[in-house]
């Protein structure tokens, strides 16, 4: 490992300019705090600048998020990552039209969906050893600095897995899954959710944990992967506040591996 070259995959959050949102939510934003004999502002004359910040993690930028997100147990994000590293492959490929893959989704899929395929995944992860695998870092063509303040909605839905390809990386024994689309669900799917309950092994249509479900698996949505970072394998380290809820906005950073070829 190099530690000497690390690079960030998380969107800087622009509280107060350009940012990616999805789903609808309000802009994260950010405050100046005003209470009686202080202002939180050095250009309003306070001693200091002091801010309240507005967001929802699961809308507004890169974060991560733990099976608490789609079951009744408070299950934090803090409490699934420890802060260690863990080995990832980075992936680019693109998505294809629903209605050229053999793939399917739950409970409905239309013919212009933008779906990441099984075949897609398996022509990049067939031949890494899953020792490589404990992390999945998905980068999707085309990639546009666009990404980083993109609008999701009815009129610009982004790429989803299918069924298929979301048993793909649990049958490898993918632990972290990162995207650098909003959701590996269709935006509109009815509530179902129906790879979250897959990849965290949720019966779907419970909000139940059960003896075979895999609560310490995390998935990290809204990333950028900057072109010039080479597919290969890494160190993966996701980094978070100490936030105890679901989700937190999140900055994963990626090392470089190093054989050693002696």
């Amino acid at each position: 490992m190099d530690l000497s070259q690390p690079r960030c995959l998380a969107i800087p959050l622009n509280f107060n300019g350009a940012q990616p949102n999805h789903f609808g939510a309000e802009k994260a934003f950010s405050k100046v705090v005003e209470v009686e004999g202080f202002v939180g502002d050095t250009r309003r004359g306070g001693s200091c600048n002091v801010e309240k910040i507005t967001l929802t993690p699961h809308c507004n930028g890169t974060h991560t998020e733990s099976v608490g997100h789609i079951v009744n147990d408070d299950i934090a994000i803090d409490s699934i990552l420890t802060g260690a590293l863990v080995t990832s492959q980075l992936i680019t490929l693109s998505w294809e039209r629903a209605k050229d893959s053999v793939d399917s989704y739950r409970p409905n899929i239309e013919d212009e969906d933008k779906l990441i395929t099984q075949i897609s995944l398996k022509d990049k992860l067939e031949n890494i050893d899953s020792s490589l695998l404990q992390a999945v870092i998905i980068r999707t063509l085309d990639n546009t600095e666009l990404k980083k303040e993109a609008t999701y909605s009815a009129e610009n839905q982004p790429p989803f897995f299918s069924v298929e390809a979301m048993k793909y990386l649990v049958a490898r024994g993918v632990e972290h899954i990162l995207v650098d689309f909003p959701s590996v669900d269709k935006m509109y799917d009815e509530g179902l959710l129906v790879n979250h309950h897959l990849f965290w092994g949720v019966d779907e249509g419970t909000h139940t944990l059960t003896a075979t479900s895999q609560s310490h698996k995390t998935i990290t949505e809204m990333i950028f992967v900057e072109n010039e970072i080479d597919d290969g394998s890494y160190l993966l380290n996701i980094q978070i506040p100490a936030f105890v809820s679901d989700a937190a906005s999140s900055r994963p950073v990626i090392y470089p591996m190093i054989k050693n070829d002696a």
